[in-house]
């Protein structure tokens, strides 16, 4: 019970990483907050929490909205008196190549990831200050390294990063911690999406150092390590959660077997 009586916000928490880390969270005694524009699916994982004994509620937030953001907190705050943990999650990628990237599908890679982000942040402070207490960002090795076609939400992830380093040494003076987990690739259903083939799977599986694409629930645990008081002297900290994949310089057919 690493989380009990601590209350979190989990964004994007209707499918993939955010809906198993609400659930680890709930497994660990936290009073967890699902958030995500669509309710349907929230309200689903919050059954499941539910039936296994946890505390949980859905509420529908366009993190992109600042309105929407400042009801999302103030509704936790009602519902459960207090605010500790803050994990942004919520994400939109909108795939473009630079030459030919609209100025709009530009800043939507930057609305949800980003300036959500802030937005949580900034309207989470004043409990966070009050309580001492943390906030994960997830970010993506794309903040980390160039892909084809990403660069929108590569921007938008590597701002993530650089807004987790400014906000723990803005905030830790009053105990508030800020870290980011950097996924690489996990079968999540927009990853199942781009490769929905065992072909293709197996191909992404075995271009990794450790031979296989990430279970969800192995960065849902990273996540609650960092919201945690384990990490109660860890800040500004970027802990990458990858297979491998940014440790490895690709030497082409060099072999030293």
């Amino acid at each position: 019970m690493r989380l009990a009586n601590k209350v979190a916000i989990v964004t994007g928490a209707g499918q993939g990483i955010g809906a198993v880390t609400a659930s680890r969270m709930a497994e660990e005694g936290a009073k967890v907050v699902l958030a995500a524009r669509r309710l349907n699916l929230l309200e689903e994982v919050v059954r499941e929490i539910e039936a296994a004994g946890g505390t949980a509620m859905a509420i529908s937030c366009d993190v992109s909205d600042e309105e929407s953001v400042k009801q999302l907190v103030a509704a936790t705050v009602q519902a459960y008196g207090r605010l500790d943990i803050v994990v942004n999650n919520a994400v939109l990628m909108v795939p473009g190549m630079l030459a030919s990237h609209s100025s709009k599908s530009w800043r939507q890679n930057f609305q949800v990831s980003l300036d959500g982000a802030m937005f949580l942040m900034r309207e989470s402070y004043a409990q966070l200050k009050a309580n001492k207490g943390a906030v994960v960002n997830v970010a993506s090795v794309c903040g980390l390294l160039g892909s084809v076609g990403t660069a929108g939400y590569s921007a938008a992830k590597a701002g993530m990063i650089a807004l987790s380093r400014s906000a723990a040494v803005e905030w830790g003076k009053q105990g508030v911690r800020v870290n980011t987990v950097i996924p690489g690739v996990f079968l999540t259903p927009p990853t199942l999406g781009l490769m929905p083939d065992a072909q293709s799977q197996a191909a992404t599986a075995q271009s990794l150092p450790l031979g296989r694409i990430g279970d969800p629930v192995e960065c849902a645990n990273a996540i609650l390590f960092l919201a945690s008081d384990e990490a109660s002297y860890i800040t500004g900290a970027d802990l990458v959660v990858d297979g491998g994949r940014t440790a490895e310089l690709n030497t082409g057919t060099a072999s030293w077997d």
